[in-house]
């Protein structure tokens, strides 16, 4: 199997949390990849807008169908249909199907712009809008809790296993601490059951490949 290219921004500071959503996948089915690393302040030009004409990450090329795609949650759904087919991430059919694509769609919708608007406007909008931090930091805390109830009294979102919907949340969740003035390992603390969720995923070896990645990553495009 070819390696699949993945394409994402820097450097390391600004290198945002959809595509490490993909690296997470990526790492826990054992697909071959290569990272090209793009400077943030390019993506809205050649040669990722050749790729993606929204100019955003992540974009994947899959060699091994002729493919190139964008969007985070496309590209998630298109590697556990590709390459997961023992569903060992994923179900393979009944009801557990659309309740993937249901908490899927809920982070890409969800959590991820807020969690990026509260991030904008704490970290990199030019003045500072103290009403527009506050209603960002309470979406944040509105959406942890939504996961924290519908957790109550289980360990994953769909069924008995991790699956790559529960994965989705993984990168953006390691960033909460930001919104809430702490140090990273406090940032769930308020939410135990999304605490102890995203504990069984950060201790698998693929999330501490990402980890090791982000910390090194550099510009190489």
């Amino acid at each position: 199997m070819q390696p699949i290219r993945l394409w994402m921004a820097g450097p390391r500071q600004r290198a945002g949390p959809n595509p490490w959503k993909v690296v997470f996948l990526l790492e826990e089915l054992g697909l071959p990849y290569e990272l090209k690393v793009i400077n943030f302040s390019d993506v809205k030009s050649p040669p990722l807008t050749d790729l993606n004409p929204n100019g955003r990450v992540p974009v994947i090329e899959d060699p091994n169908r002729g493919l190139v795609l964008w969007e985070s949650g496309a590209v998630l759904t298109y590697l556990v249909q590709e390459y997961d087919k023992d569903h060992v991430l994923t179900y393979a059919d009944g009801n557990e199907v659309h309740h993937l694509n249901q908490w899927l769609f809920f982070q890409t919708s969800g959590q991820g712009p807020y969690y990026g608007q509260a991030a904008w406007f704490r970290i990199l909008h030019p003045e500072r809008v103290q009403s527009a931090i506050d209603r960002y930091d309470n979406e944040v805390q509105r959406i942890i809790g939504v996961l924290d109830r519908a957790l109550e009294g289980k360990e994953w979102l769909v069924g008995d296993k991790m699956t790559f919907a529960d994965m989705a949340f993984v990168p953006y969740n390691s960033r909460v601490h930001i919104f809430f003035d702490c140090q990273p390992e406090d940032g769930l603390k308020k939410f135990p059951n999304v605490e102890a969720w995203n504990r069984r995923m950060t201790s698998r070896d693929s999330w501490k490949k990402v980890l090791e990645l982000q910390s090194t990553v550099e510009i190489n495009v």
